[in-house]
């Protein structure tokens, strides 16, 4: 069973910094592609960025020059640097992970319990 967690959020300053981790374990195919969602209170989810397993990383123009994301396959881990962060990315961080088997061709996607981020002062 695929699982992901989520971990680093906290309170932090506006200005400050935060680095997200999302750990995906317990698959027995590849890990595609990781995005990154958000979800405030009374608003819609928002994709805040996506890392393809080669790397290459996308960002949603609210985020883009402040968060950074990174990517260790070896351990199916992927980092959100997010600086200079703002009282309006206040939200529930959640990750998801495209679980893809190339033998049949089908991707599965499972997602962590999130983990909130607050910026206040």
């Amino acid at each position: 069973q695929v699982q992901v967690v989520e971990s680093g959020g906290g309170l932090v300053q506006p200005g400050g910094s935060l680095r997200l981790s999302c750990v995906v374990s317990g698959s027995l195919h590849v890990i595609n592609d990781i995005t990154w969602y958000r979800q405030a209170p009374g608003k819609q989810r928002e994709l805040v960025a996506i890392i393809t397993r080669g790397g290459s990383a996308n960002y949603a123009d609210s985020v883009q020059g402040r968060f950074t994301l990174s990517r260790d396959n070896a351990k199916n881990t992927v980092y959100l640097q997010m600086n200079s962060l703002k009282p309006e990315d206040t939200a529930i961080y959640y990750c998801n992970a495209r679980d893809y088997d190339y033998t049949r061709r089908v991707g599965s996607d499972y997602r962590g319990q999130g983990t909130q981020v607050t910026v206040s002062s």
